[in-house]
Parts: C-alpha cells; sequence; structure tokens
C-alpha cells in the first residue's frame, strides 16, 4: 500500500517543523522543497530529520530537494514560501512579494501534484490562500488555509495561563480574517465545559483577544530576527493529520466561503469539518448582532486586501 506523499514546500523553520511534527506522527512520506542559497540546505535538514528517526522511532521517508521533481503525485501541499515577517512589518507589508512567490510555487504544484490538497500557510494568509485558489485552478475544497488552529490555539493558551488550567480543558473559536481583525467566540468558548464568560470578567477576556490579535508581532518582537514556527507548524501538522487520516475534524481553518456567512467568494476564517476531501463543510454558526458586525469587518478587511494583491499582480 502506497504511503501519503506529504510536500512542504519552503525548508524554513515553519517548513522544518512541520515536516518534524508530520514524521514523528507518522503522517506518511515527506518531501521538503525550498530553493535556498545554500543549495544542499533542504538535503541537510530532511537528512537530519531522518537520522532522528532511530531515536524517536518513525519511518517516514524524508527527501530534501531544490526540484520539483520529487514532488510529483503527492497527495497534500504545504506552502510556506515566502519571506517572514521583521519587527515593525505588518502581514499586509508582505503582499507583494508573497503573492508572486505562492503564485509561483502554486504554478509548479499544478504541473507535479493536480491532484493534491494545498494547506497554505504563508502571509498574509487569506490573500496567499485565495492566490493559491486562482493559480491553481483546483476545486475550493481542495485549497485551504492555515489560520484559525494557530489562532484558536493561542487563544486557549492565554485562557489557560489566566485561569491556571489546563490547556487541553478549554475549548474556543475564533472566526474571520488571519490577523488584526479576526473575531473572537465567547459564546464559543468553554473551560471544561463551563463558558469562559463566567470564569473572568469581559475586561480580561478582552484583554486575552487582543493579545492573541497580536500573537504573531508578540513573538517577531521578542525573536528579533524571526517569527512564530513552532505554533504554526503544530497547528499545519494537525491540519494534515486530520486529513491524512480522516478524522472529520471541526477546525477553524481559511476556508472558501461564497453563500456562506454572505461572504461572496473569499477566503476567511471558519469552522470546517476537515477530513480526507479536505474541507468536507463549513460549519455555519448564528451570530449575535455584535460578532455579525466584527465578522463583517474582517470579510471587508480581507477583500480590501486581496483587491490590493490583484492591483500588484497586475501591475507585475
Amino acid at each position: 500500500m502506497r504511503r501519503t506523499k506529504i510536500t512542504i514546500v519552503g525548508a524554513g523553520n515553519v517548513g522544518a517543523t512541520t515536516a518534524h511534527w508530520c514524521a514523528a506522527m507518522e503522517l506518511g512520506d515527506l518531501v521538503l522543497v525550498d530553493i535556498p542559497q545554500t543549495e544542499d540546505m533542504p538535503k541537510g535538514k530532511s537528512l537530519d530529520l531522518m537520522e532522528a528517526s532511530p531515536i524517536a522511532g518513525f519511518d517516514s521517508k524524508i527527501v530534501g530537494t531544490t526540484s520539483y521533481d520529487e514532488t510529483v503525485d503527492s497527495d497534500i501541499v504545504v506552502i510556506t514560501a515566502g519571506i517572514p515577517r521583521k519587527p515593525g512589518m505588518t502581514r499586509d507589508d508582505l503582499l507583494s512579494t508573497n503573492a508572486r512567490i505562492v503564485a509561483s510555487v502554486t504554478e509548479q504544484i499544478k504541473q507535479t501534484s493536480p491532484d493534491a490538497i494545498l494547506i497554505v500557510v504563508s502571509n498574509p494568509l487569506d490573500a496567499m490562500v485565495q492566490q493559491a485558489l486562482k493559480t491553481s485552478g483546483f476545486p475550493a475544497h481542495r485549497v485551504l488555509g492555515q489560520a484559525g488552529v494557530l489562532d484558536t490555539a493561542r487563544y486557549r493558551t492565554f485562557i489557560a495561563m489566566e485561569l491556571g488550567v489546563s490547556v487541553e480543558d478549554v475549548s474556543a473559536l475564533l472566526m474571520g480574517g488571519h490577523g488584526d481583525t479576526m473575531v473572537p467566540m465567547p459564546s464559543c468558548t468553554a473551560v471544561g465545559g463551563i463558558p469562559v464568560t463566567r470564569l473572568m470578567s469581559n475586561e480580561t477576556l478582552e484583554a486575552i483577544v487582543e493579545r492573541t490579535r497580536k500573537g504573531g508581532a508578540e513573538i517577531v518582537s521578542l525573536l528579533k530576527t524571526g517569527s512564530a514556527y513552532y505554533a504554526p507548524a503544530a497547528a499545519t501538522a494537525q491540519m494534515v493529520e486530520a486529513i491524512v487520516r480522516d478524522k472529520k475534524r471541526v477546525l477553524p481553518c481559511a476556508a472558501y466561503c461564497d453563500q456562506e456567512y454572505g461572504v461572496g467568494g473569499y477566503y476567511v476564517g471558519v469552522p470546517v469539518v476537515l477530513g480526507a476531501a479536505g474541507v468536507e463543510r463549513i460549519i455555519e454558526l448564528e451570530l449575535t448582532e455584535q460578532e455579525r458586525a466584527d465578522f463583517q469587518n474582517s470579510v471587508d478587511h480581507v477583500k480590501s486586501l486581496v483587491a490590493t494583491m490583484d492591483e500588484l499582480m497586475a501591475v507585475g
């Protein structure tokens, strides 16, 4: 029986760490692709990871390459390629450069793996997934973005830290665009089944939400020379696992919404059922008036971002 083939494009911190998580979870065989200044870099990282397999006890085959030839017939392709954020740089600042990188990568993948499911991680996330959909021509259910799993993980972490409880007992949901306009859903946030609003004040919860919105920037400001990668990689691996093992996980992902939530054909973070076919269903929630207004604000920001990206791409 053929193993699942997972290609990760971009062998930087996020890509390499995603490969680490996926290998450790034995989700399939891995191809780590990059076109770095040092040509052998992806080969070095993949060999290093393979040499960890006898110790960690996993049997995944890992190949590092600078060519897309090794990626042929991949089942899942994770796109992490792009320049990272630097201190003082917003996700929007990355727009022009990363849109071209994602378009180039997607063109390659379209040729080598026309049946793959694409998971985009590059920022600014919502616009990059839109670019991947446009470039690939794949069905929308096979193109999605990693954002909500990470955002929700940060939200859950901060709640657990505030309350002094296990993160395992915190369940939560955030929707909308990935970034400062993400929409918290207190009505879908609980600790051990107890609504979070019964455990902390609205002021404390709002402070946690604000910290979550700026979670990536906080890491950037602390690292000085890079951006977050452990949590983004773990979030991506969880999505890969849901697809590979057809787990039907209910996870917040950047999914293509047309009629859903009245979005009108854009990628935004919403709860989905994630399984072997990719996004198998978008779950539509009844939003409160405030949640609806916040969500629309987030959608408007995504639309503006995509419009700017399209203009930049048209100029060339």
